[in-house]
């Protein structure tokens, strides 16, 4: 079975891709390539039952088991050492990465309070979107009262478009709720 907006890409975004930027070739549409989710534990450096509340909570929303991602450098103000455990990430490619992006979308964005859309602004030049969540409790997966600490976390939506205005009309045809 294909995630929803696979099937939404194929028959309405692709099209409608191909009439406003007049491609010759469908393989020259803009597509979704990856779904990066990740989550910065600051705490982890004092203490390590930190990190597996992150690590619960990623692999409850994608899913999928997250990888651990380590300090580059160290840092004594921050009590920081290179190669010190500090936050997890996950990247979502396929099916499992439109199954999250529909779940965003209608469920849980909806769910963030005081929500009027999603910035339109935080494109980075090269077709790729990043955006951040305050609190991992807006995903139904995630059991309120199982959580230890309400942590926040970036989403980075990456695609093969080669400008901003294609990824926003891309994302604008998944329903991306941009501000106007």
């Amino acid at each position: 079975m294909t995630a929803r907006l696979k099937k939404q890409y194929d028959e309405v975004i692709v099209p409608a891709l191909i009439k406003e930027f007049g491609y010759k070739n469908k393989m020259e549409v803009p597509k979704l390539d990856k779904i990066v989710l990740n989550m910065g534990v600051g705490e982890a450096t004092e203490d390590r039952k930190a990190l597996e509340g992150a690590l619960r909570d990623l692999e409850a929303i994608t899913g999928q088991k997250p990888v651990l991602t380590h300090s580059k450098k160290s840092v004594a103000t921050f009590k920081l050492r290179e190669g010190m455990a500090i936050g997890a990430k996950v990247t979502l490619r396929h099916d499992k990465m439109y199954e999250f992006l529909d779940r965003l979308i209608t469920t849980a964005m909806p769910r963030i309070r005081d929500f009027r859309g999603i910035s339109a602004k935080s494109f980075d030049g090269h077709g790729n979107y990043a955006m951040g969540l305050k609190e991992q409790i807006v995903f139904i997966e995630i059991n309120y009262d199982t959580v230890d600490k309400v942590r926040g976390m970036d989403i980075i939506i990456a695609t093969t478009a080669k400008t901003d205005k294609e990824a926003k009309a891309l994302l604008d045809g998944f329903g991306m709720p941009f501000k106007k």
